[in-house]
């Protein structure tokens, strides 16, 4: 038996199986402490530019070692301090040591920390935004090329008026185009924490400044800027408010909404028949029933979407939870509910994307369970067409009534097909009504198609023309 280390210990499925590469290096170490050397390296800059006494040397030390990070001996420091900043200020500080000496010079651990995490979240949510829109885009090429198939409409999930494949596109759709708008809100609202101190009163920052309350606001405005980031937190404890993380995840929460939605709807879909998502060649549906096409990839969307969803829950707890200036208790929470989060929803817009680039309809699926339904839902024009040819139209509605009960006798209680509308045709009484136009089921879908095409032009053609780059890009799921 093989004894490869590999397979000794848990694995995130979130990272093995679903979310993508570019995603989860982002949340990886390497990221994580590269951005916080970026932070010593941008602060002892704009102190060193505000006149505290940082040579050149030290500077140019610490920019030649911000990536190439011996993460042995931080562990080795972190199990000595049990810290994990302290454990990476001396593990930079042995790669620079001229700049040892202001190495986090007047900081807190959150200086890097927290400004780490904001700056990956901003980065998270860029991706996550790009790959948002390549969802819409794929649901509105659908859309479009079903934009007029006549389906049936439910309410209750029993059936109702006539609706059409490519509206209903576009009601899955527009659910991810509020979704997009909350995560481009909250790009253009998220703060950076800033240059605030140990307990958000920049009191050791005064200190270095003598008293200087000008160059402590411009230092906290240099350092925001170096990361592009317009506005820092006004008044901080020793963290960013918590609340940020809370506003972050519902909007991943909010994808996750959407994503189930639509995947329980295609899940009901492939049941009837009328639309599978892709099966491959080689696909096995089943371990047992060889026959099976089981919507699996929707049923992963799901799964996570669930997992998204019950996160949710943990950053409104987190942040309901700090004790004054902070407590501690949200370090190991935030550490997997926010990548968590993120991961997954990537996670589930990778398969999305996969699943919607290969949608497979049915027509004539689609259009049996239209003509098995439509007799009924075509009474009332089948009615108003036999009083225009001149009958009464109390007599013909008792008419079409006992007639449809008996059809729907037939349907329930025998199995057999809908036959209302033999039933009626053989009925004098509606002899003068013309059957075949008023059984198309195109005069039952409304401005469908219009909507279609208004929704394209005004919802998702925006989103092709900012994100053009990001939605070309195609899909190879891991698993």
């Amino acid at each position: 038996m093989a004894n490869d280390s590999k397979y000794q210990s848990y694995v995130s499925p979130l990272v093995e199986r679903n979310a993508s590469k570019e995603m989860a290096e982002l949340f990886g170490a390497q990221k994580k402490f590269s951005t916080w050397r970026r932070l010593w390296l941008e602060l002892a800059k704009a102190q060193k530019k505000l006149g505290l006494p940082i040579k050149q040397g030290q500077i140019k030390q610490m920019a030649r070692h911000l990536d190439d990070i011996d993460f042995k001996r931080a562990a080795d420091f972190e199990k000595k301090f049990r810290h994990d900043v302290v454990a990476h200020i001396h593990t930079f500080a042995r790669v620079a040591p001229k700049a040892a000496p202001i190495i986090h010079l007047g900081a807190t651990s959150c200086f890097v920390g927290d400004n780490a995490d904001l700056i990956i979240i901003r980065e998270a949510l860029q991706m996550t935004a790009g790959k948002l829109a390549a969802v819409i885009n794929l649901l509105g090429k659908f859309a479009k090329k079903h934009r007029d198939l006549a389906t049936l409409g439910y309410t209750h999930f029993q059936p109702a008026q006539l609706t059409t494949v490519g509206k209903r596109a576009t009601l899955w759709c527009y659910e991810f185009a509020l979704d997009l708008q909350e995560i481009e809100h909250r790009l253009e609202t998220l703060l950076f924490r800033g240059v605030k101190g140990t307990t958000g009163t920049q009191a050791s920052f005064l200190a270095l400044f003598e008293g200087s309350h000008s160059k402590v606001k411009q230092l906290d405005k240099a350092v925001a800027a170096a990361f592009g980031f317009k506005r820092t937190c006004a008044v901080t404890g020793q963290t960013y408010q918590r609340k940020i993380d809370t506003l972050v995840v519902n909007c991943l929460a909010s994808v996750a909404q959407s994503a189930h939605k639509l995947c329980n709807d295609l899940r009901l879909l492939a049941n009837q028949k009328e639309i599978e998502e892709p099966f491959e060649k080689s696909q096995v549906g089943s371990s047992a029933m060889a026959y099976k096409r089981n919507p699996m990839r929707s049923e992963r969307v799901t799964a996570l979407s669930r997992l998204v969803l019950s996160l949710a829950t943990s950053p409104a707890m987190t942040a309901s939870e700090q004790w004054f200036e902070r407590t501690l208790d949200d370090s190991a929470n935030r550490r997997v509910v926010i990548p968590g989060a993120f991961l997954a929803v990537d996670g589930i817009l990778e398969i999305l994307a996969n699943v919607l680039d290969g949608l497979v309809v049915y027509p004539k699926v689609i259009a049996a369970h239209v003509d098995a339904e439509l007799p009924f839902m075509a009474t009332e024009n089948i009615l108003m067409a036999g009083v225009k040819a001149g009958g009464n139209r109390q007599e013909l509605h008792e008419k079409i009534r006992l007639h449809s009960h008996a059809a729907a006798a037939q349907v329930k209680q025998f199995g057999r097909p809908n036959d209302l509308i033999n039933r009626l045709k053989a009925d004098i009484s509606f002899r003068k009504v013309d059957f075949e136009k008023v059984l198309n089921p195109k005069n039952y879908i409304g401005r469908a198609p219009q909507q279609v095409d208004e929704f394209i032009r005004t919802v998702i053609e925006p989103v092709r023309r900012k994100y053009r780059r990001e939605i070309s890009r195609k899909v190879e799921l891991k698993v």
